[in-house]
């Protein structure tokens, strides 16, 4: 299977507009934001767990990084809440559940194959911006290496940023809105 699959291409996907779609566990659902693979697959997906439900155990041989966006997500290393950041490397393994349910954005497969840095981290990404901050914008670094750098900006009304990025970049819009100036946009 291959969704937004040419990683060479800009492309902006509103997951409000994407269905559920089940997974192989009951109660677990998933709107794939881009995908390549079957079951095991490289793929960014927001993942929604019902109240009560449960993956059986796995190991994540490329790895999983993810957010809790709403609700608690619990595994045998704990209880997440929303703004919870895990980064469980290739090899790792565990028994993902949620009692009350949760959503949340998950990214598989993108590890470097001898990457072995577990992160687990709880962030206020729904937090203010306080005064005096560079140009009403808050950075809350999670993870970075010498390939990639994983952030989590908080913008006060009307902030902008400039983004150098030769090599590509992942936006999430977690809350609010965001505009783009597409004139400036050039492909190399």
């Amino acid at each position: 299977m291959k969704i937004a699959a040419d990683f060479s291409q800009r492309i902006v996907v509103h997951s409000d507009t994407l269905e559920w779609i089940e997974s192989p566990m009951p109660g677990v659902h998933r709107k794939p934001l881009d995908r390549v693979g079957a079951e095991v697959a490289r793929a960014t997906t927001i993942v929604r767990y019902a109240p009560g439900s449960k993956f059986s155990p796995h190991v994540h041989t490329g790895g999983e990084e993810f957010i809790v966006l709403d609700g608690v997500f619990q595994d045998e290393h704990g209880n997440f809440p929303a703004g919870s950041y895990i980064r469980n490397p290739p090899q790792s393994k565990h028994q993902p559940s949620s009692d009350t349910g949760c959503t949340m954005l998950v990214k598989l497969w993108q590890f470097q194959p001898d990457d072995r840095t577990h992160v687990r981290l709880q962030t206020n990404f729904m937090g203010s911006v306080s005064p005096g901050n560079f140009k009403g914008i808050h950075i809350t670094p999670l993870y970075k290496d010498t390939i990639e750098e994983v952030s989590i900006l908080h913008f006060k009304p009307e902030a902008e940023i400039t983004l150098t990025v030769t090599n590509g970049a992942e936006l999430f819009v977690l809350s609010g809105s965001l505009t783009e100036q597409t004139d400036m946009l050039t492909q190399r």
